[in-house]
């Protein structure tokens, strides 16, 4: 009779195992969003703008679509409390000088709304930050809470999480937008 009731647990165990491995299965598809529902979530706009920066100043062009959307969500008329203008959110002192280093005859703060010249900017000051720092981590910590701060070794957690959220959305980007990937 034991016998009996040990065979009987059993298969309930299986049936419950099965059952927790279904369930395992089902949150995993749910995890995977498919490629449909990110691009909706995560759109990208201004597509050759990004993908040409990205090729002529050698970042990853996901990088790149996710440090806009991360700034700017892809709004060109975004604008910061501190200042900051467009899709990269760029200071205008800052875009001031970027113009300078990269042979520009004058700067004038609206070219900011414009996404060719505020993209370019971007890359540039992204890629330079790369170079100053040799990791892309530390180069978006720079990007988001200054030169000066990564120089000193100051990182608020604001600035943490922004470096987080980029480098989770340029997976996001990757994944959605197969041409961004390289």
């Amino acid at each position: 009779m034991g016998g009996g009731r040990g065979r009987g647990a059993d298969a309930v165990t299986r049936a419950l195992a099965l059952v927790a491995l279904l369930a395992v299965a089902a949150i995993g598809v749910v995890a995977i969003e498919p490629g449909w529902y990110l691009r909706l979530r995560y759109p990208l706009e201004h597509e050759q703008i990004v993908l040409g920066h990205a090729r002529n100043y050698a970042l990853e062009p996901a990088l790149l679509a996710a440090v806009i959307y991360e700034e700017s969500r892809f709004r060109t008329d975004a604008r910061s409390d501190e200042g900051a203008l467009g899709l990269m959110q760029l200071l205008p002192e800052t875009a001031e000088g970027i113009a300078e280093r990269t042979g520009g005859s004058r700067f004038e703060v609206g070219d900011l709304l414009d996404p060719e010249i505020n993209v370019r900017y971007g890359s540039w000051y992204l890629r330079h930050l790369i170079g100053k720092y040799g990791n892309v981590r530390t180069a978006l910590a720079a990007y988001n809470g200054g030169q000066g701060n990564v120089d000193r070794g100051v990182l608020f957690a604001e600035t943490r999480e922004y470096v987080d959220n980029v480098l989770d959305t340029r997976d996001v980007y990757a994944r959605a937008y197969p041409q961004l990937r390289r």
